[in-house]
């Protein structure tokens, strides 16, 4: 185990010394990599930054990731009392910071329903910027991820436009444009209270004049509704996000009883395509698990997704055993790296357009070695 840690701090020392980075800094407008043959290299997407070493949704995380090598970094956008959007994955905020330690705020803690799940601890919506800026970025999942809460405490909850001015000045530095792959978070519940996140997101875009075709920015949403209507305001692509269960909560708000599932077969893909360049979806809707949780054969969603016409960004990849497929982990240790390069070739050969992942470093490599620059 010693030696896999080993080999990954090796490669993420390459990836921040530019060493075997395969980025898409020619992109073609239409958002894709470079051409390999007759196929574009895959997009290398930074899940929450480089969350697998750093707290999510953190400047540090998302420097970080682009340091590695990452082509995009994503921030998950939930909206402040105040209507600022910022970086988290949830509006409940009380895994993800320190307000728990701050007593003057143990009055905010409340029980809420979020997309019909009964929920109680602190939401971003009570607290304005001034306010949420007291708190500190902490490790989310610290029991997976013990050496990240070395930086518990360090780092504040960022604005969107603190990521955008980031991505700015990381293009100059790195010589290379870092995309930015925003997030709409549970936009019927932000609806409901009035914190509506879309005409936000579309002047901040504006504002910062990446609302044409070929900004390198995608936005994606779990939820259908909101991305028709950003389909008609914004000139970025969409990304449908979907899930291996469930629906998206926009059609079970509104009595629609079509699930992700029916959102991913052909006709589906074909309704999908009217509105968003590409489908990010569940791994395992790429490739599933089988009974023993082995790495199957792939289905035909890539196939079906690319005769649609639409791009295929699965996620989440992560080095930890707990989230490998069986035959994929090193030991019955969850924490413990396993072979995530082996994964992520087989969603290589598979066909896929980008790959989300917790580990960029990894991921870069991985890439440079089934797409070599010829």
């Amino acid at each position: 185990m010693a030696a896999v840690r080993t080999i990954g701090v090796a490669v993420s020392a390459l990836a921040l010394l530019g060493v075997a980075t395969m980025t898409s800094a020619s992109a073609s407008p239409d958002q894709g990599g470079e051409r390999h043959g007759q196929q574009a290299v895959p997009l290398v997407l930074g899940h929450r930054g480089a969350s697998g070493y750093r707290p999510e949704h953190t400047l540090a995380s998302y420097e970080l990731a682009a340091r590695m090598g990452a082509d995009y970094i994503e921030p998950d956008l939930v909206s402040t009392k105040d209507g600022v959007l910022v970086a988290r994955h949830e509006p409940e905020i009380g895994g993800t910071t320190d307000v728990a330690k701050h007593t003057e705020f143990a009055d905010r803690k409340k029980t809420k329903v979020l997309d019909g799940v009964t929920l109680t601890g602190w939401w971003t919506e009570d607290f304005t910027l001034a306010e949420l800026k007291t708190l500190r970025a902490v490790e989310r999942i610290p029991e997976l991820r013990q050496e990240n809460t070395i930086f518990n405490g360090r780092y504040q909850v960022p604005t969107f436009q603190e990521v955008i001015d980031l991505r700015k000045r990381l293009s100059r530095e790195l010589g290379r444009e870092i995309g930015i792959y925003p997030e709409t978070k549970h936009p019927t519940y932000f609806r409901s209270i009035g914190l509506e996140l879309e005409p936000k997101l579309v002047a901040t875009l504006e504002r910062n004049g990446l609302n044409r075709r070929d900004a390198k920015v995608f936005v994606q949403s779990f939820e259908v509704g909101n991305l028709r209507s950003l389909s008609r305001k914004l000139r970025v692509p969409l990304i449908q996000l979907t899930s291996a269960s469930g629906a998206p909560y926009d059609f079970v708000a509104a009595g629609d009883k079509r699930t992700y599932a029916d959102l991913v077969t052909p006709a589906g893909l074909r309704e999908v395509a009217g509105y968003a360049y590409g489908i990010g979806p569940d791994k395992n809707q790429v490739i599933p698990r089988d009974a023993a949780g082995n790495l199957a054969q792939p289905t035909a969603l890539v196939g079906n997704a690319h005769a649609a016409g639409l791009k295929v960004h699965p996620y989440t990849f992560r080095a930890e055993n707990n989230f490998l497929p069986v035959n994929f982990r090193s030991s019955a240790v969850p924490s413990e790296y396993g072979d995530l390069f082996g994964e992520l070739a087989a969603f290589w050969k598979a066909g896929v357009d980008g790959v989300f992942t917790d580990n960029t470093d990894i991921a870069v490599a991985s890439r440079a070695e089934t797409f070599p620059r010829r």
